[in-house]
């Protein structure tokens, strides 16, 4: 018997990168799928070669398996039932974000989670990355001093279809916590407080707000901002966005593909109106896999380990306070405490 019995609840496309995944580890093993679409699930199982039991409703699934481990790939509105599922049955879970669609729904999952003393980690892909691990290295080893401000500017127009068209605010809820987890993860800081304004711009296909600018004060004493938009159709930023970190010695620039550059001030030329500034080498020491495969390889050491995973979601719920805290700000209009 192999040590991970896993569940898919979601077949749609996304559910893929993670079957293909499994496919690549010898100690774990798919034994049902569960899509509320019954024939998306027997679809996912035949085009797949799986030859699994395929249900309806994860209890069902869980009740006529020895599953240890289910896989949340289900469209956000039914992360906490998924999860909250699974934990009680007494199986981990590893799924895409975001953990809920609120904030109360998601601390009353991190309840359940301390409750059963099972792990529940959120996919966060884009910390995976060798230009961001780069990017991070630089600054926690003090390479432009101390970090004053974090800047990132996040501009495409994907045209989805589906139910992102229909959310009431669809690039914070559903994108910006991979940017807001990144600035995080970059900085080191959390969030305390944030300053949103979202909109919905000319010639925007989302009926709700698809762009916003968030202004966050980190723990660090730094301030993050946020510029995106998710019906910007040209000049397009990189998925991972466009980075920018201003430091007390000098400043680093990411643009989400390339390795990242930095400048810093030379101390041995006089001071003059603009400070002589020298160019330093970023090196890469990110031996690990990137997105989706290096996130649940980390996933999978985690629970083997008996150790929290990186995006735990004890602390992955930081990211999503961001979130909540942005869309109430929004509403308000007010500067909201985190």
């Amino acid at each position: 018997m192999k040590k991970h019995r896993i569940i898919v609840a979601g077949c749609g496309g996304m559910a893929n990168t993670w079957l293909d995944y499994v496919a690549e580890r010898e100690n774990a093993e798919i034994i049902a799928l569960v899509d509320v679409n019954l024939e998306a699930a027997q679809s996912m199982n035949e085009r797949r070669g799986l030859n699994v039991p395929v249900f309806s409703d994860l209890s069902k699934a869980l009740s006529k398996t020895d599953a240890n481990l289910v896989f949340d790939v289900t469209i956000p509105a039914s992360h906490k039932q998924i999860t909250t599922t699974a934990l009680e049955a007494g199986c981990n879970v590893l799924g895409e974000k975001p953990m809920a669609e609120s904030m109360s729904d998601a601390e009353d999952v991190l309840k359940i989670v301390q409750k059963t003393g099972k792990k529940y980690a959120v996919m966060q892909n884009r910390r995976y990355l060798q230009g961001i691990r780069a990017f991070r290295d630089l600054l926690s080893n003090g390479a432009i001093g101390t970090v004053g401000s974090i800047h990132a500017d996040f501009f495409l127009g994907p045209h989805f279809g589906g139910f992102r068209d229909v959310m009431e605010s669809p690039l914070i809820v559903d994108m910006a916590i991979h940017t807001f987890d990144q600035a995080r993860f970059i900085t080191g800081a959390d969030a305390v407080s944030v300053y949103c304004h979202e909109f919905n711009p000319p010639g925007s296909w989302y009926k709700g707000n698809a762009s916003a600018i968030c202004i966050f004060e980190m723990s660090n004493g730094s301030v993050f901002s946020y510029r995106g938009s998710w019906c910007a159709e040209g000049l397009n930023t990189s998925w991972e966005s466009d980075w920018r970190v201003t430091g007390s010695r000098g400043s680093a620039l990411w643009d989400g593909i390339n390795q990242p550059v930095c400048e810093v001030v030379d101390d041995s030329q006089p001071t003059k109106f603009m400070r002589a500034l020298n160019s330093l080498e970023v090196p890469n020491g990110w031996d690990g896999r990137e997105g989706h495969f290096g996130c649940l390889d980390e996933m999978f050491a985690s629970i083997e380990g008996n150790r929290l995973a990186e995006t735990d979601c004890s602390d992955n719920i930081k990211s999503l306070a961001m979130v909540f805290g942005a869309l109430e700000s929004a509403k308000t209009g007010k500067k909201i405490s985190l």
